[in-house]
């Protein structure tokens, strides 16, 4: 089943909302042991940041791998199959009588 672009969209917003929350406590958590101090509110900011650019690269990974996909699963014009068979290995074919 095909996803649509809209719940594409959904689906990655989604995913950075509480990859939201777990980014700002992160960054809570080890910023000062890297020796840098923020404010919550300087962590917050930053998030907002990340946040919209991780749902840019989400949802534009996500359309080219649904790109990716249509592509490889559409039927090639060569493989149809043709309204009569004919097995060129000299047996018959099953459905077929022997014309000798």
């Amino acid at each position: 089943m095909k996803q649509s672009r809209l719940m594409s969209l959904v689906e990655s917003v989604a995913n950075v909302i509480v990859g939201y929350g777990v980014a700002v406590a992160t960054q809570i958590l080890i910023f000062p042991i890297f020796g840098l101090h923020t404010t919550l509110a300087q962590n917050l900011k930053m998030g907002v940041v990340f946040t919209v650019v991780s749902i840019v690269r989400s949802y534009v990974l996500r359309r080219l791998f649904e790109a990716i996909r249509v592509k490889t699963t559409k039927p090639l014009l060569t493989r149809r199959r043709l309204p009569y068979s004919r097995d060129f290995s000299g047996a018959p074919d099953r459905n077929q009588r022997s014309i000798r």
